[in-house]
């Protein structure tokens, strides 16, 4: 029994049912590959397609496309036709080895090649599976449905092998539908290693599985599973890192944050940029525990992990990305997350939390990490986290809790002020902008008395 195709945006179902058509009538056959068809199967709608074209020569088909739609060719050399306005990617079955470099025009593809073969050259079965629209048919040669069914993850055969970054694909896919890896994928895994692998190809895995693991969990479980956990050795350094059982009754830090990332998990709030951040700052809160954690007097402490989380934070994304406005605003995510249930049990004033804003950036932000840790502590209650609603409750008050607060006092206030160009106005600057957070002042107005004062003083 076939899938049946859910469309939210109609343009697809409308641009599939044309193509098809005009493929058929050019003497070719157009297949669903990949994402759409498993989604199909698991009752979720299409939001992209990959269309694989068979029984037409590439040159010949670009005829044919261009009588209705607009494209754009893609590809280090060629390999996708990317049709306007519309995700929707095309390309031809290729018998290139994933990763390698394209030969000179279409020499690698063939429209003719038997579809068990196409098939076998794709990741796992789940993805393995065709569809072909007209005919209402679903060609599923490795049992990707039945894998489905069985809510498992299974390698399509041993061309898997190709391309290691297949390991990460499995990292993310299995906390994306909550799957289990069967034991000959796992072992294929431990195979292969991510040597030669370009850094963003890696990071695209790991922002998939912070944007869309429902079980996040399960994705880290699989890496310590394969062994691949080793090359994330900031990661690996968790497991079997001892923390104290009244607090942490889930055991040692690696459970404490596969148990947080699936807070997280469940409380994103759709924000594709505003996730990543909150998500990467929760993997790494505690990367500090491991250089920190002693036995004191019968105790297991981690005095400092918040700061000593810095180096390793800064490593492991570093090493994927070099995006440093992204791990710059990560990292002080790391440094501060222990700070709201310290400034509530202190009932702290206004300027302890002006201070924090500047540190962090964002405390809505914060409160999202330091609300994740909390929650990780089972069988531990959770008691919804009064530091944080204390904290956003504060920060909003004072117009801080998206923004560190806007200095009121600039440069051009001194320049009129007689002070002329030079380090003496970042000096003042600075002076205003700490007696502004003290609240020593709160307009434009009163802070540039306050620097003017500042100003006679030390002349």
């Amino acid at each position: 029994m076939s899938p049946d195709l859910i469309f939210e945006d109609q343009r697809l179902r409308v641009a599939l049912e044309r193509l098809c058509e005009d493929v058929k009538a050019a003497g070719g056959r157009v297949l669903l590959v990949g994402g759409a068809v498993r989604d199909a199967a698991l009752g979720l709608p299409a939001k992209e397609l990959d269309i694989e074209i068979y029984g037409i020569e590439p040159e010949h088909f670009q005829q044919v496309l261009s009588k209705h739609f607009e494209w754009d060719l893609v590809g280090r050399v060629f390999g996708t036709l990317k049709i306007r306005s519309l995700p929707i990617d095309v390309s031809f079955p290729c018998r290139r080895l994933v990763g390698k470099e394209a030969a000179e025009g279409w020499e690698d593809v063939d429209p003719f090649m038997d579809l068990e073969e196409a098939a076998s050259r794709r990741d796992f079965t789940m993805n393995a599976m065709m569809l072909d629209p007209l005919r209402n048919e679903l060609l599923d040669p490795f049992g990707g449905l039945r894998d489905l069914n069985k809510r498992q993850l299974r390698h399509t055969s041993d061309k898997f092998v190709e391309d290691p970054l297949r390991v990460l694909r499995a990292m993310q896919f299995v906390a994306r539908f909550d799957l289990q890896v069967v034991p000959e994928t796992v072992i294929i895994s431990r195979t292969l290693t991510p040597a030669g692998l370009a850094p963003e190809r890696i990071f695209e895995e790991w922002k998939k599985w912070v944007w869309r693991g429902v079980r996040p969990a399960r994705g880290l479980a699989f890496l310590k599973e394969c062994g691949w956990v080793r090359y994330f050795p900031e990661l690996e350094a968790l497991i079997g890192c001892e923390q104290e059982p009244d607090w942490h009754p889930e055991g040692d830090v690696w459970i404490h944050t596969l148990h947080c990332m699936d807070a997280f998990a469940g409380e994103r709030i759709g924000d594709d940029e505003e996730d990543l951040l909150v998500g990467f700052g929760v993997l790494c809160h505690d990367l500090g525990k491991p250089a920190t954690t002693r036995r004191e007097n019968g105790r297991i402490t981690s005095k400092g992990h918040d700061q000593a989380g810095d180096g390793p934070t800064r490593s492991f994304l570093g090493r994927m990305t070099n995006q440093e406005d992204l791990i710059d605003a990560v990292v002080p995510l790391v440094l501060t997350h222990l700070r709201p249930r310290a400034l509530y049990k202190a009932q702290a004033g206004d300027s302890a939390i002006r201070r924090l804003a500047r540190e962090v950036g964002r405390i809505d932000r914060l409160v999202r990490v330091a609300r994740a840790d909390d929650m990780g502590r089972p069988p531990q209650a959770f008691d919804g986290f009064p530091a944080g609603t204390w904290l956003l409750a504060r920060a909003r008050a004072l117009e801080v809790e998206h923004q560190a607060p806007r200095p009121l006092v600039m440069g051009r206030h001194l320049l009129a002020l007689g002070l002329t160009p030079g380090p003496r106005i970042g000096q003042v600057l600075e002076a205003c902008y700490e007696a502004q957070l003290d609240g020593t002042f709160s307009t434009t107005e009163s802070g540039i008395e306050f620097a003017r004062r500042v100003i006679e003083q030390e002349s």
